[in-house]
């Protein structure tokens, strides 16, 4: 690695770092000062209020992560513009494209720590609505219920153990319609459920209706279901609110709104912007990058106004395209990435009429 790169890369860190520890802090003061009161009144003492913000913590990082990485391009190229670190270095030989590769790599590598960060947010998310009394502590063990999987088949189960990942006294079903497609009924005393492998029924049988009075009976010792798909936590059938759930579960959820004749475009929005959001860190680069290249304009309060209008535009255009995947004006998948798509374009412009 050059110099150059170095010091490039070096500067962009020192300020992302800062801005990303900083924003959090930002965040906590605008909720406390609206809603201190009512999380007193609830009953919850400062160390549990200091707990349940320290949950949000990934949510708040993954937040300040496009802001934080406008800032920190904004400000690392505008200072090299101003003291002419960029002159001096196309006297060198070296573009201003190449410059910046470093900015870009970093935002490559930023972009994956934020689909990282994406996924932990549920799971600390949903231990803050647990400290808060928003929801009940999720129970691990669910009693004599029906569940219809995915596939159409329906489950009796006697007794679920989610932590041990099995099930005792299962039925499982297929209403079919003889001829053309059998009825099949499965019965287990137990099962047992592997990330890797899926489940597997323990001592039953399987019964097949072919036909009117006519059926065939098969006994087994283990079997292994292919189209059986739900997790142990599927099966404990606890709802959760979208931002406490992972992009697979977003998935599982859309499926399951269709199969009720449902509409699942906030969903389908709120999943594909688990996807956009991460991969704004480096948009916002390539888009603030070649916006600080003037050395006519003012310093740092120039930096500070670019970096704010920007943040403004971006979340004023985030909520507009959003509500409008919601209310089905356009697509989902659209409605997530137009924010995204706009500042590309235009970061691609404006690097394209970037003196080299």
């Amino acid at each position: 690695m050059r110099i150059l790169d170095r010091l490039v890369a070096a500067e962009f860190v020192r300020i992302f770092v800062s801005c990303v520890l900083g924003a959090p802090l930002l965040f906590i003061i605008g909720d406390a000062t609206e809603h201190l009161e009512d999380y007193l009144e609830r009953g919850l003492d400062f160390g549990e209020i200091a707990l349940a913000y320290a949950y949000q913590l990934p949510l708040f990082f993954l937040w300040s992560f496009p802001i934080a990485a406008l800032i920190a391009s904004v400000f690392t190229i505008h200072g090299m513009t101003v003291h002419r670190e960029i002159v001096a270095a196309k006297a060198g030989g070296i573009s201003f494209h190449r410059l910046i590769v470093p900015l870009v790599v970093l935002g490559i590598v930023l972009t994956a720590a934020a689909l990282a960060l994406g996924e932990l947010v549920p799971v600390t998310n949903r231990l803050r609505a647990e400290l808060m009394g928003e929801r009940s502590r999720t129970s691990d063990r669910r009693s004599d219920f029906v569940y219809q999987a995915e596939d159409g088949h329906v489950l009796a189960i006697r007794q679920l153990h989610v932590e041990e990942g099995r099930l005792y006294g299962l039925v499982m079903e297929r209403e079919g319609h003889e001829p053309e497609v059998p009825t099949v009924h499965v019965m287990a005393e137990e099962a047992s459920y592997d990330g890797a492998a899926g489940w597997t029924f323990e001592r039953g049988y399987v019964r097949v209706f072919l036909a009117p009075e006519r059926e065939t009976t098969f006994f087994f010792d283990r079997l292994w279901p292919r189209n059986l798909t739900e997790t142990p936590e599927d099966l404990l059938a606890e709802p959760k609110d979208p931002e406490e759930m992972s992009y697979g579960e977003l998935g599982r959820l859309v499926e399951f709104i269709r199969r009720s004749g449902g509409d699942p475009s906030e969903i389908l929005v709120e999943r594909a912007q688990k996807i956009a959001i991460p991969v704004a860190t480096l948009v916002i680069i390539l888009f603030g990058a070649p916006l600080a290249t003037s050395s006519k304009r003012g310093g740092r309060a120039y930096g500070i106004g670019v970096s704010l209008s920007a943040t403004i535009l971006y979340l004023l255009l985030f909520r507009i395209a959003g509500a409008a995947g919601e209310s089905g004006t356009i697509p989902p998948l659209l409605a997530a990435w137009l924010p995204n798509g706009a500042f590309l374009v235009t970061g691609i412009v404006l690097l394209a009429r970037v003196r080299t």
